[in-house]
């Protein structure tokens, strides 16, 4: 078992060491608190990978939209401009 690169034995003495300080009273408040605090923070992080896909994926959608609309404009400009040299000038 290896937990953030923390194996068993370590963590036995972390716990022996958190009982130690905080009291037996203390300690499921404590892990409470902090199996809270690490949801939180899974859930924004969540939420955050999942506003980047999102915005990701309008931004792809941009780009596609411009690369197909882009060589339509310049070959309308391209035509506007033959169509103007073959006007007579006057």
């Amino acid at each position: 078992m290896n937990v953030f690169g923390i194996g068993l034995p370590e963590m036995a003495v972390i716990m022996v060491l958190a009982l130690l300080v905080f009291g037996p009273k203390k300690l499921p408040e404590i892990g409470r608190t902090l199996g809270k605090a690490m949801r939180s923070f899974q859930d924004a992080s969540k939420e955050f990978e999942t506003e980047f896909k999102r915005e990701a994926e309008q931004l792809k959608q941009a780009v596609k939209t411009t690369a197909e609309l882009e060589p339509k404009q310049i070959a309308a400009a391209e035509a506007d401009e033959n169509h103007a040299a073959t006007l007579p000038q006057g």
